[in-house]
């Protein structure tokens, strides 16, 4: 933590806050996409994309999970996806998910989360849309096919959002499926015809 704190005390003097770049920050954000990925302390989206400040609006969440639209409750994952929406307009939403997720791998295992009834309760929103790869119909599922399904299940809920589907309709939104190798630095999109690919930069 002392190395956090030190870097954080000297942040002012190691970036150049006097260049017209982070004055112009101060006036207001203007994101390029929404992305939403998993609190993983591996996965930064700024480092994998490049972004610099201002360019990318993050939401992120254990197994980057989109609760479905009506959900009860208030939800800080729908007030992200509708301020990234109506007030900052944002026309590309990313869901990436990624290799060596934890809670991919809690859903895989089949594991007893009665002592996180938090973790248990929040992983419950992604079971469902999981169960035909996790039941038994699958006889031993790969972690990749695992988050990757899960990524196309979390696009799915997004386009069942009143914001969404408008733009969506519109051709003003388009949503993009990513999966995130931690081990290899690979990204895979999903293409149109359902499959994640590595393309070619």
């Amino acid at each position: 933590m002392k190395a956090l704190l030190d870097r954080a005390r000297s942040f002012k003097r190691r970036v150049d806050f006097e260049s017209g770049e982070y004055r112009k920050l101060a006036e207001g954000q203007y994101p390029e996409a929404l992305f939403i990925t998993c609190s993983d302390s591996r996965v930064i989206p700024a480092l994998i994309t490049g972004a610099r400040p201002g360019e990318i609006f993050e939401l992120r969440n254990a197994g980057n999970i989109v609760p479905p639209h009506g959900r009860q409750g208030a939800s800080g994952e729908a007030a992200t996806i509708e301020y990234a929406l109506e007030v900052l307009g944002v026309q590309d939403i990313v869901v990436c998910g990624h290799s060596h997720c934890g809670a991919m791998g809690a859903l895989k295992s089949g594991d007893d989360l009665s002592a996180l009834p938090g973790v248990d309760a929040w992983l419950d929103l992604a079971r469902p849309e999981l169960a035909p790869l996790l039941d038994g119909a699958c006889e031993d599922p790969s972690m990749p096919a695992v988050a990757q399904l899960n990524v196309v299940n979390q696009l799915e809920a997004l386009r069942s959002y009143p914001v969404t589907k408008p733009r969506l309709d519109a051709g003003r939104l388009r949503l993009h499926g990513w999966y995130y190798e931690v081990d290899t630095g690979q990204v895979h999109e999903l293409d149109e015809d359902g499959h994640f690919r590595v393309h070619a930069a």
